[in-house]
């Protein structure tokens, strides 16, 4: 989505808050998936054969770690641990999460704003309805999703640290400021709601309802990567794009739903929000833009 919006929008006029629930510390090193993967992507440099990590990575360190019986589950490529031993280092140097991220996208050369919901620690947590022998009830959501393979059935999630954390420098303002404020279809569950669950961004979304668009992460009852149509289901949630509205309608004024969905449509407008319907598969280049100029256009 990010990645199409920078062709018909300037990049310099962007800011993308990015969900941090997922961070973990691993080998002494601090990690964070999701500000990393939107990095390589706006940079041009994501791996497009794995789906997260950098194009062209090599797995020496990974594959000796192996051999050495260490942690292995979280696999780390060579040139992705040169991010992680950089943000550690000015970590543990005194600068913020947002300072470092700043640091990291300007050196990539990455045109949008990048900030991280917050700068302080939020973790995202998962409870399994029926652990593995040997595994406990709550796990960190990286055991979640990739130790455990996100196979394993929810009964509930919640985000530690979010209720004394505070929105990270410059999110409340872009918000508050931006003429088009745009959810993308990321999972409602746990990449959207760790940022929903720092203190003052729900509020600020509210606050600017009719200028909020969202893109359904659902298509014809399925996520299109990852559990997030599992997930709804597990919590109690309709696995569709009528669910993700439920979900959605106190702060979103606008959902664009896919042609597949179109029959939700009244359904969704019922609940006070308007509904655009348009092809939302980003399959190639040439539909992100598509997809991109709908969303812009959306009001």
């Amino acid at each position: 989505m990010l990645a199409g919006l920078t062709t018909v929008v300037d990049p310099a006029e962007i800011t993308a808050v990015v969900n941090t629930g997922d961070d973990l510390v691993l080998h002494g090193l601090h990690i964070s998936p999701d500000i990393d993967s939107v990095t390589y992507a706006l940079a041009g440099l994501d791996n497009k054969a794995t789906g997260w990590g950098v194009a062209h990575e090599t797995w020496t360190v990974s594959e000796n770690l192996k051999a050495l019986g260490g942690v292995s589950w979280f696999q780390l490529g060579d040139r992705d641990l040169a991010t992680h031993l950089f943000r550690t280092q000015r970590l543990a140097e005194g600068a913020t999460l947002s300072e470092v991220t700043a640091e990291l996208t300007a050196a990539r050369g990455v045109g949008v704003r990048l900030v991280p919901m917050t700068d302080d620690p939020v973790r995202t947590r998962v409870t399994l309805v029926e652990p593995p022998a040997g595994e406990d009830a709550e796990v960190a959501f990286q055991d979640y999703f990739v130790r455990l393979g996100h196979a394993v059935a929810v009964t509930s999630v919640r985000f530690v640290g979010a209720e004394e954390a505070r929105a990270a420098p410059g999110v409340l303002d872009a918000i508050g400021d931006a003429e088009l404020v745009i959810c993308c279809p990321s999972n409602p569950i746990v990449s959207i709601g760790p940022i929903l669950a720092v203190p003052g961004i729900r509020q600020a979304l509210q606050a600017r309802r009719d200028s909020v668009v969202a893109v359904s992460p659902i298509v014809a009852g399925r996520a299109l990567k990852g559990p997030a149509d599992r997930l709804l289901r597990e919590l109690g949630h309709e696995a569709n794009a009528l669910g993700v509205a439920r979900l959605y309608a106190p702060w979103v004024g606008t959902l664009v739903i896919d042609d597949a969905d179109e029959a939700f449509a009244s359904g969704i407008e019922a609940l006070g929000m308007r509904c655009v319907v348009t092809p939302a598969v980003m399959s190639d280049p040439v539909r992100a833009t598509n997809l991109a100029k709908a969303v812009v256009n959306a009001l």
